[in-house]
C-alpha cells in the first residue's frame, strides 16, 4: 500500500467530512454539505480556501 504524504492531513479532512454528513444524513444537494464542511473545517481549526480560482489552459487559451 502507498503511504500517504499528508496522513495526518487527510484523516483530519476526511473525518471533517463523515462528520458533516453524519449530521445532515443523505439526500441534500452539494451546496448544504459544502456549507457544513466549512463549519465543521472551522470547527476543528482547519484551514482551507473555499473554491480557489484555477487557472484553466484549453485548447491553447
Amino acid at each position: 500500500m502507498t503511504e500517504l504524504l499528508y496522513k495526518e492531513e487527510a484523516f483530519k479532512i476526511i473525518g471533517a467530512a463523515m462528520e458533516a454528513h453524519k449530521e445532515l444524513g443523505n439526500g441534500f444537494l452539494e451546496a448544504v454539505y459544502q456549507e457544513a464542511l466549512e463549519i465543521e473545517f472551522k470547527t476543528q481549526g482547519i484551514p482551507y480556501i473555499r473554491e480557489p480560482k484555477l487557472e484553466i489552459y484549453y485548447k491553447g487559451q
